[in-house]
């Protein structure tokens, strides 16, 4: 059987070695129980290879390592069960109703600005549809207006179209008369030379008014 035996120390670096030993060692005995097999057994009963030098595991956990790694394992399972476990999960809820709260929150936000925003396009429809009749309306009013003025402006100038009309006809009339004077004396002084006698002063009137409105028509 090979035993680890620290040999030396180099740079503060212990030196382990392994030698070979006939007999082991019993650690796990006290020197009564390990002085009773010798008594028992005789000076061989630790002889490698005997019962009594079992074959040991060098990574097999000792008993009381094993009992103290299972009781620090319950310890922190019932530690995490009844401590940390409970605190997670109430941190977890809480987590979670504020999510919920934020999102009821956004919800209501959301809802609250579609509405604003609703209400904002129905104020504007409004006011648009207000704007167009007040327009229209005035629209209509100057149309009137115009119409009005426009017919007024008409009827002066067809008065003052008539009045000059007026004035026109009186002066043709007043230059036909003058005219028809002249003519007159014209045709009768011509007449008299011609024929050496006067002629009739209303036979050379009417010929003449007949002449000049044969001409006039034309």
């Amino acid at each position: 059987m090979l035993t680890a035996v620290v040999t030396g120390f180099q740079n503060g670096v212990p030196q382990v070695g392994l030698v070979s030993a006939d007999f082991c060692e019993r650690t796990d005995l006290t020197q009564a129980e390990i002085d009773a097999i010798l008594e028992e057994q005789g000076p061989d009963a630790f002889t490698i290879g005997s019962e009594n030098c079992p074959e040991l595991n060098p990574i097999a956990p000792e008993l009381d390592e094993t009992l103290w790694g299972f009781g620090a394992f319950v310890v922190l399972a019932i530690a995490i069960r009844y401590f940390l476990f409970p605190k997670i999960r109430e941190g977890m809820a809480a987590r979670y109703d504020r999510i919920h709260d934020d999102q009821d929150s956004a919800d209501t936000l959301t809802a609250s600005a579609r509405a604003d925003v609703a209400e904002y396009e129905a104020r504007l429809s409004s006011v648009r549809a207000e704007a167009q009749s007040k327009v229209d309306a005035a629209r209509a009013t100057l149309e009137a207006e115009r119409a009005e003025q426009l017919a007024a402006v008409n009827a002066r100038i067809a008065q003052k179209r008539a009045a000059v009309q007026a004035e026109v006809d009186a002066a043709r009339e007043a230059a036909r008369v003058d005219v028809e004077g002249a003519v007159t004396d014209v045709v009768t002084r011509a007449t008299e030379l011609a024929t050496g006698r006067a002629p009739d002063p209303d036979t050379v009137r009417s010929a003449v008014g007949d002449a000049m409105g044969a001409e006039v028509s034309a």
